[in-house]
């Protein structure tokens, strides 16, 4: 086992589910995953394997069919799967994302209903916040929900859905109530609902009303399908409103954003993670100047700053995946934690892909698989600078000067 990125304080039941997925991750992901990448393959065969590990139900408490694990270990498990395959990570994110939003916010029918299917993987989920011309701005989404007799019609377009096509069930956030926004009385996220959206896997009109065109083509994060979601008239019972009424969709979806930066960091420490694996193999294999390559200070001096950089992004994600776990405020944990850890990723990436030389940019080596999935982590779940803003703002709410 690798000396980097060890957690201290883990129980015999944490130690052994990631002693499980990581030896998961090197028999059956890793061997595959660079192929069915340039392939832009969807992993069908190891999303059937995580399923069966339970993987898909860690956080999901045990009287609805999970395992009932904290927000650490579903990290950690996180962190092994995205070692092997990045896009992996994906297809379980935004699924654990639904599962805790259900759990934290949904009525008892909604958990019931949904918690023990999802839990073994049979009702799959995708998270849809986003729309094309609304970046970051979440507020200024756009996408509504009309009240028509017992149910509500939706209609707008969505962006950058996680699972678009392979999801059975979308938290979808819209916008249901604007009156008094325009007066100022009432702060646009305050008319914000999250509508659970039940669909048929696939592409083109997947349900009246409900369309996903197609998977959009990336430079990287293959695999997995991220898609656009088009809402026209969609009928939807006013029972599928995600805890059982309108206006609080905005802080559960922060909530569920918040559990998924400490998700995007541990994926962060993954890929950078195997990104170190690969740079300090390569270094000793190849020779210049009579020597391998790692004997030179230079490569010495590389290897040292990544590994310092694995190890740091791990402890910051540790450590918000806990305070979380201990129930109290992390978003500042959280957000720094996916800043310093994407940010470190994409640096260590490069790093490892400079060690390689001219044969990092080849489609035979992994590195190159990685060079292009790192980005990825620099925009989800929020931007570098959304992050430096949350974390600006709870420092100044922190040391707040008194008088």
């Amino acid at each position: 086992m690798s000396r980097l990125a060890q957690t201290d304080g883990l129980t015999d039941v944490q130690q052994e589910i990631l002693a499980t997925v990581r030896d998961f991750v090197d028999k059956e992901i890793l061997p595959v995953a660079t192929e069915l990448e340039h392939r832009d393959e969807y992993p069908a065969r190891i999303v059937e394997g995580l399923k069966e590990l339970g993987v898909f139900g860690l956080m999901i408490p045990e009287e609805y069919g999970g395992l009932g694990e904290s927000l650490l270990t579903y990290a950690l498990c996180v962190e092994e799967i995205a070692r092997g395959w990045m896009s992996v990570s994906g297809i379980i994110n935004t699924h654990f994302i639904v599962a805790y939003m259900l759990k934290q916010h949904g009525t008892e029918e909604q958990r019931e209903y949904f918690l023990p299917k999802m839990a073994l993987g049979e009702i799959r989920g995708a998270f849809s916040m986003s729309e094309p011309g609304l970046g970051s701005d979440v507020s200024a989404i756009t996408t509504k929900g009309v009240r028509d007799g017992d149910d509500y019609l939706l209609t707008g377009q969505k962006m950058w859905l996680t699972n678009g096509g392979t999801s059975t069930v979308v938290a979808v956030l819209c916008r249901t109530d604007e009156s008094g926004e325009a007066e100022g009385e009432v702060a646009p996220h305050r008319s914000m609902t999250t509508f659970l959206v039940e669909k048929e896997p696939g592409f083109g009109e997947v349900r009246p009303g409900l369309t996903i065109p197609g998977k959009i083509e990336k430079m990287g994060y293959k695999g997995v399908d991220t898609t656009e979601l088009i809402l026209d008239g969609l009928r939807i019972p006013a029972d599928r409103v995600l805890g059982g009424a309108t206006g609080r969709g905005f802080y559960q979806m922060m909530d569920g954003v918040e559990v998924g930066r400490v998700n995007v960091a541990a994926r962060g420490c993954g890929v950078a993670r195997r990104a170190f694996e690969l740079g300090v193999a390569y270094a000793q294999q190849r020779h210049t100047f009579g020597k391998p390559i790692a004997q030179h200070q230079a490569i010495q001096f590389k290897l040292a700053e990544m590994a310092t950089k694995v190890e740091a992004a791990h402890a910051m994600m540790v450590n918000a995946a806990r305070k979380k776990d201990l129930g109290r405020r992390n978003d500042l944990e959280a957000g720094m934690a996916k800043y310093l850890a994407s940010e470190y990723c994409k640096e260590v990436v490069e790093d490892a892909f400079r060690i390689h030389g001219g044969y990092g940019f080849s489609k035979e080596y992994e590195i190159e698989r990685l060079y292009r999935e790192a980005p990825m982590l620099l925009i989800g779940e929020g931007t570098a600078e959304i992050q430096k803003m949350i974390i600006g703002r709870r420092l100044l709410e922190e040391y707040r000067i008194q008088g």
